[in-house]
């Protein structure tokens, strides 16, 4: 009797639990899991990794809401709701590939977007491709992702670092800036590693007789530069090149320029819209700056810019929308596309991986940024416009304005399909296509 009864109870669990079960799949049925990863604390926090989820936030809310123009105007990704599942970046390369899996294996998400550091890409990708899971990497610059490895699951929605620093080289030359030596200083790791070797060989090939003089290589993090800005006080470059970002850059420029090291010559900052806000008036006039893309000030009027920088100065009121935002505004949108272009295909089902992955293979979309498209690495690799320009303190407005921009095409300053960006710089741009 005892055994029966506690048979009956046992089969009643079952039931319920199988009843919870079947309502929790009806209901992730509806449900679009994203986890979404960026530096949320660290020195890269500030400046980078918090306006990151600050823009792909401020766009997944519109999309829940239905708040977005055409053609992003469905609700949530093809009418799923878009449900965010945070992850923290910080903590180094291995601590991310450990978070990675969880957020698949634990928490069960459908993609995950993301990622600033080209350190922590680098570990990812494989790691996603071993899974079988959908990664879409929105930041990291290195080249090496896709130009080094061939996979079917992993994406970046953002051009890679390549296209900086050919358009830095361009807009030097365009100017008419005759640049005799060069001093560099650049994170002593891929990113920066793959910028000076891109810029160098870019200057290269338009300015032969520019030779570098001194290549100084902090580490990650260093935060005090002061050796390095001595050695290059006392070298005299007429060029100071640096791929620095984040609380790093920051750091430099606030104590290079009571050094005078800014200053008398020329400056080249490949990555450095987003500290301009916070530097204000502390960024010299003249620094030549970049924003990996046309974003920012870069941004040209578009129906989805003018519709993002306003809903930026909604959610952000008194923040300058700048390179990270678009970066993590520009994902969403790729993923939403790719979502909803898989489920025009299987009768308007949640796609699986495999159909997400199919989708984004070779897509365009609009970004606020601009026209976006899989154009490298099989499909996987996102080229964009880009521009450099020059800062100028404005005083009536109490910030920073860039002046005298120059706007190169997508198929100006990335390789095309199948060669890798040094080959490309090292043969002379071959099928370049600038105004």
């Amino acid at each position: 009797m005892n055994w029966r009864g506690s048979t009956i109870r046992l089969l009643a669990a079952a039931a319920v639990v199988g009843a919870c079960t079947a309502g929790a799949a009806a209901q992730d049925e509806k449900v679009f899991k994203l986890g979404v990863v960026a530096f949320l604390s660290g020195p890269a926090a500030e400046s980078f990794g918090k306006p990151a989820w600050d823009g792909a936030k401020t766009v997944i809310e519109a999309l829940n809401a239905g708040g977005v123009i055409k053609p992003y105007d469905q609700v949530g990704f093809g009418g799923l709701k878009i449900e965010v599942v945070l992850i923290d970046e910080a903590g180094g390369a291995t601590k991310q590939v450990e978070e990675l899996r969880n957020a698949f294996e634990r928490d069960h998400v459908d993609a995950v977007l993301g990622y600033i550091s080209s350190g922590d890409c680098l570990a990812v990708a494989p790691a996603a491709e071993a899974l079988k899971k959908m990664l879409v990497l929105m930041d990291c610059g290195t080249p090496r992702i896709f130009e080094e490895n061939k996979f079917k699951y992993v994406f970046r929605s953002a051009a890679h670092g390549g296209m900086d620093n050919v358009a830095m080289a361009r807009y030097l030359t365009k100017a008419g800036l005759k640049i005799t030596d060069i001093g560099a200083i650049n994170q002593d790791y891929a990113w920066g590693q793959d910028s000076w070797r891109d810029f160098k060989g870019s200057l290269a090939q338009l300015e032969p007789e520019a030779k570098a003089k001194v290549e100084l290589w902090p580490k990650l993090g260093a935060g005090q530069y002061g050796t390095e800005i001595s050695t290059l006080l006392q070298e005299k470059p007429s060029l100071v090149y640096s791929s620095l970002w984040g609380g790093d850059l920051e750091a430099f420029v606030l104590q290079a320029a009571p050094r005078g090291l800014l200053s008398d010559r020329v400056v080249v900052l490949s990555a450095s819209d987003h500290v301009l806000q916070p530097l204000g008036n502390r960024m010299p006039d003249g620094v030549i700056v970049g924003a990996r893309g046309s974003n920012g000030q870069f941004a040209e009027h578009s129906p989805i810019n003018d519709w993002f920088v306003a809903a930026m100065a909604k959610s952000r009121p008194g923040v300058l929308t700048v390179q990270p935002h678009y970066r993590g505004a520009q994902g969403v949108l790729a993923l939403k596309t790719a979502v909803e272009k898989a489920m025009a295909a299987n009768g308007g089902k949640k796609p699986t991986t495999e159909e997400m992955a199919a989708a984004m293979v070779g897509q365009e979309w609009d970004a606020p940024s601009g026209h976006i498209k899989m154009a490298l690495g099989d499909g996987h690799q996102a080229i964009q416009s880009n521009a450099a320009g020059r800062t100028k303190w404005d005083a009536d407005a109490k910030m920073v304005k860039l002046v005298d921009i120059v706007r190169f095409p997508a198929d100006c300053v990335n390789p095309p399909p199948g060669i890798k960006v040094a080959d490309w710089i090292a043969e002379g741009f071959a099928g370049a296509k600038c105004n």
